[in-house]
């Protein structure tokens, strides 16, 4: 069939439309909007760009944060770990305490065969970290002293001092955990 008539007509030829000069002004009117559609479009894109970059940077900034916190947190866990142990630490002298007393009254009463363990549980406990507090003619500190008695002091002592340790007193890293029982000159 090769009729030409309008009813007949291929879907090609359908499509094809003349254009009159009067349809001509209207399709450069809808290349403008077509144009003004594009500029929208490009406007749209920067702000979802913008919106884009705002939403990174604050993920970023959220990262950067927990990142840090996290830090902090390990900082202060490595830190608590380690006063924990010095703790348990100073709970272990602290109980072992009244068996290095038991062992000074027993040197002081001449029991044999004291003095060996006596400085060896002493030597371990001091490479851990315990301190004698047992200075005498050492300035009297209430920190680490306890005055239980007094006696007179020459008048060039201006200053109290230890004149006898009465029981010895121990530190732990620094911190006292009994202070010494003290005569004090002065």
């Amino acid at each position: 069939m090769t009729t030409d008539s309008p009813d007949e007509q291929s879907p090609l030829t359908e499509q094809t439309v003349p254009v009159d000069s009067s349809e001509s002004a209207g399709s450069d009117a809808d290349s403008v909007d077509v144009g003004e559609e594009q500029a929208l479009t490009v406007e749209e894109l920067v702000a979802t760009l913008e919106a884009t970059t705002a939403e990174r940077d604050d993920y970023l900034d959220r990262w950067q944060r927990t990142s840090a916190e996290f830090a902090n947190f390990k900082k202060q866990t490595e830190k608590r770990n380690i006063d924990v142990a010095a703790q348990a630490g100073s709970r272990v002298a602290e109980a072992l305490l009244p068996v290095l007393d038991a062992c000074e009254a027993a040197e002081l009463q001449g029991v044999d065969g004291v003095e060996p363990i006596a400085a060896q549980l002493r030597g371990e406990l001091e490479r851990a970290g315990l301190q004698v507090i047992a200075d005498v003619d050492a300035p009297f500190d209430p920190n680490l002293h306890e005055a239980a008695m007094s006696e007179p002091g020459e008048d060039d002592d201006a200053v109290p001092v230890v004149a006898q340790v009465l029981r010895t007193g121990y530190a732990w890293n620094g911190r006292v955990l009994r202070a010494a029982m003290v005569k004090v000159r002065g």
